[in-house]
């Protein structure tokens, strides 16, 4: 008799984004305009869709899809959905509470990108009563939300870093020691960037600073200084490109905090030094090397360090615990101890 292996079905887990625009997919990493934490969904589900079966629920889509990254529906077809081993709520912790029940017996995320704001103070003892672990992406956002949170009902908090490409390393693309780049959305301090510019141009007058912009959030950054070049929406192919030309990833702002910082590691990753402000946010974790952090405050510091790398460019790389392959046995761990609970529930309910 023909002995033959029984194959274990995937695992139906559901990715619940209540927060974007419009449906995304993995082909927008090559057009452009997606925000970081998109595509940081986009790349953990593709990754992940060997070992469960995906779905993601999008606000903002209006049609169903089939792609690398899962079966991609509307957000409303979430009301639709047939007992998933687990569900995943994308910064909206209300809505993860409204899931818990509907679905009591479904372990149930919450995937923090964000620090939330002063209003969300009772979503800790809600987030406990309803038995909703928060996922946070870096440790330093893990302890900003727990004292946020209080001492008092804190819901579990794993912490699961963005996951950077495998493939990113240096190549031998000559540096320009006049470019700098700045790499985010306007409204993470490129008002304060300008002026920060403005400042060192006027020390060093040829320098130029490139501005790759997603272009998913109009915002006022007061005046234009000289030397700043516009590169508009980029595919984070050409992004990268941009990052291996450029002297500096040039992002010493002082008040936008970064729970991870995408573009940090990212540009780390190809080689590329980043200037951050020390201390805030995740700088400090994300960016390890302390010779690339300055205050921002300081236009002596910021000038001392540029001037410094012109002449001698530091040797940067990227922390592999950010690597994806890393990334993914986390979540995978994660959500295969969830399907089993979720398993044992289930029998439990059948008996």
């Amino acid at each position: 008799m023909k002995a033959f292996r029984q194959e274990t079905a995937r695992a139906p887990m559901g990715i619940v984004d209540p927060c974007s625009a419009a449906g995304y997919d993995l082909p927008d990493l090559g057009t452009g305009g997606l925000g970081g934490t998109e595509a940081t969904v986009l790349r953990v589900a593709a990754a992940l869709g060997s070992r469960f079966e995906i779905t993601q629920y999008q606000q903002g889509r209006s049609n169903r899809h089939l792609s690398e990254a899962g079966t991609l529906r509307p957000l409303q077809d979430l009301d639709d959905a047939q007992n998933p081993a687990a569900l995943i709520v994308i910064n909206r912790w209300k809505v993860a509470i409204k899931l818990r029940k509907r679905h009591p017996a479904t372990p149930i995320f919450l995937w923090l990108h964000v620090y939330p704001g002063r209003h969300n103070r009772k979503m800790a003892a809600a987030l406990k009563a309803a038995g909703i672990t928060v996922i946070c992406v870096s440790e330093t956002h893990a302890r900003a939300l727990a004292g946020f949170l209080g001492a008092e009902d804190v819901p579990p908090i794993r912490v699961i870093y963005d996951p950077l490409d495998d493939d990113l390393h240096p190549d031998a693309t000559p540096r320009d020691p006049d470019r700098l780049l700045f790499a985010s959305s306007p409204h993470k301090g490129l008002a304060e960037v300008f002026e920060q510019f403005a400042t060192l141009r006027r020390d060093l007058p040829n320098l130029t600073l490139a501005v790759a912009d997603p272009g998913y959030l109009r915002w006022d950054t007061g005046p234009v200084p000289e030397g700043v070049v516009f590169l508009g929406s980029l595919s984070h192919g050409a992004l990268i490109r941009q990052m291996r030309r450029a002297l500096c990833l040039f992002y010493p702002q002082t008040t936008f905090a970064e729970t991870f910082g995408l573009v940090l590691a990212e540009a780390n990753a190809v080689g590329t030094p980043v200037l951050v402000h020390d201390g805030l946010g995740a700088n400090a974790e994300i960016v390890a090397d302390a010779t690339q952090r300055v205050d921002g405050h300081d236009p002596a510091q910021i000038l001392g360090r540029i001037q410094a790398w012109r002449r001698a460019p530091p040797q940067v790389t990227a922390n592999p615990a950010f690597r994806l392959g890393r990334v993914t046995g986390d979540w995978v761990q994660l959500l295969e101890h969830a399907a089993a609970r979720h398993l044992e529930m289930e029998m439990v309910k059948s008996t």
